[in-house]
């Protein structure tokens, strides 16, 4: 089940939410608890059995890991964590990683290792991460091991943030999970924040992925019409590049809205996640983009690998040695395919060159040139992203430097009929939008009455359209649930 469904805005979200208030507090965990395991066994049940595993396993890892710290075995309490770390790990890969390593080493060796097909649990990377960092904060002392296994079980499979993140700590949320606060204000706080979240994935993702998918699609001649020339064909420059924003529109709007939707959920439940978007096209360099984009992973990997490691403390080399580590491991954690690790490793050579040679060089850039050389560098890394295919990616990518031309009819085809929605998404994509709306407040002098009636029809057209794009529309992909 995926929030922009049918099923889920008119039929599962009013039903919990509805039972979630007539409940005593006493209750509420409970509901949530089995409301979750519904929600992710909606599409595959049997995988619910690995979600409760996970589940048991670092609530017992837990519970242990404190025993043995007050008892002061540090030997005992850092082999469970060893475990939890290696057992957590070996889940992700098995599931993740099996057949993409059967494939290499038949490719390599010339074998027929038969591959085992596995189909890949949705949410598995975000729940894994969230259940390993538990463990290794009980280790840490950040928080107390939870003795109650449903408010536990609960605190893993909690819907909102179970399939695509934010990735949340439980250190995040350790003490609403027994006592949060829930009110009309913050329910309807939390409805604005889903609802523009919908909107988001919609009206604006779902339109730029279609687009994007129609450009990088085989190409196809038609007899009444001129040839669609795509990546595989002779795509010229400007239209390759319309492909290329496209998908770097799509997978922001589809990504930050998933999150605005976890997070107004969250907050409609009295939970308060941590934002995981900043406004990330804005950015001026590469290392503020990834301060801006999907910040709850950037914090993990930061918080659990990099700094473990060393971080910047131990000289150059290690630093460069630090950051190819979490780089490429960024990479494979988003696919079990070679364009991800050329991606983490594409980013891991822009950081490093960005931090160790053109720092200065760059700082005296003015600020409109270092934030198109920024979006320039993004943009290609997110080519690499889409296209698993190399030989798809190599010509894609030599289209968007003009090896087959300029522009040809298609393009000014899609010029035509999608100006307006790409002029839309780049301002979408930035901060401008809140400020005219903060500006034009100010200049109207409005009233919190009016404030309140202008945004709650303004949140009414969003959720209405959402619907009726949903009734007719069949593309409607997260991205983030392969992942």
């Amino acid at each position: 089940m995926i929030f922009s469904t049918l099923l889920f805005l008119c039929l599962f979200l009013p039903a919990v939410m509805g039972l979630y208030y007539l409940l005593p507090k006493r209750y509420r965990n409970i509901l949530l608890f089995a409301a979750s395991l519904l929600f992710y066994a909606w599409g595959e049940p049997r995988y619910i059995l690995i979600m409760l595993f996970s589940t048991v396993f670092d609530y017992t890892n837990g519970r242990l890991i404190e025993w043995a710290d007050l008892h002061e075995k540090k030997g005992l309490k850092k082999g469970i964590l060893i475990l939890s770390v290696l057992g957590n790990l070996g889940i992700l890969g098995f599931f993740k990683y099996t057949d993409f390593t059967l494939t290499n080493i038949n490719s390599l060796l010339g074998t027929g290792i038969g591959l085992l097909d596995l189909a890949l649990p949705i949410g598995i990377s975000f729940y894994t991460f969230q259940t390993m960092s538990y463990t290794i904060d009980v280790y840490r002392g950040n928080v107390k091991a939870q003795h109650n296994l449903l408010d536990f079980g609960m605190y893993v499979c909690l819907f909102p943030q179970l399939i695509a993140g934010p990735i949340v700590r439980y250190s995040d949320i350790a003490g609403e999970i027994r006592d949060r606060k829930c009110n009309a204000d913050r329910f309807y706080s939390g409805l604005t924040r889903f609802i523009n979240g919908l909107g988001k994935k919609v009206l604006l993702a779902n339109p730029a992925g279609a687009l994007w998918e129609e450009i990088s699609a085989i190409s196809t001649v038609t007899s009444s019409g001129p040839e669609l020339l795509t990546a595989q064909g002779c795509m010229p420059l400007v239209t390759a590049w319309i492909g290329a924003l496209c998908f770097t529109f799509q997978i922001y709007f589809d990504f930050s809205g998933y999150s605005d939707m976890a997070i107004g959920l969250g907050e409609m439940l009295g939970f308060t996640f941590p934002e995981n978007f900043d406004h990330p096209y804005e950015s001026q360099s590469v290392t503020e983009f990834w301060r801006r984009w999907h910040m709850t992973l950037g914090t993990f990997f930061r918080e659990y690998v990099y700094i473990p490691l060393g971080g910047n403390k131990k000289g150059a080399f290690r630093q460069i040695i630090n950051l190819l580590v979490v780089w490429s491991l960024t990479g494979i954690w988003h696919g079990a395919a070679w364009n991800f690790v050329l991606w983490g490793l594409y980013y891991f050579l822009l950081l490093l060159l960005e931090k160790l040679v053109f720092k200065k060089l760059l700082s005296r850039l003015p600020s409109f040139f270092r934030h198109f050389i920024t979006m320039f560098l993004v943009i290609i890394g997110w080519v690499i992203f889409a296209c698993e295919d190399f030989r798809l990616l190599f010509s894609y990518l030599g289209s968007m430097i003009g090896t087959h031309g300029f522009v040809d009819p298609m393009t000014l085809y899609y010029l035509r009929t999608h100006g307006i929605l790409l002029l839309i998404l780049a301002v979408g994509s930035t901060s401008l939008p809140a400020l005219l709306w903060g500006k034009c407040k100010d200049r109207l002098k409005l009233s919190e009455k009016s404030i309140s009636i202008a945004s709650a029809v303004y949140m009414t057209v969003v959720l209405l359209l959402g619907l009726l794009f949903l009734v007719g529309d069949s593309y409607n992909p997260f991205l983030y649930f392969r992942f």
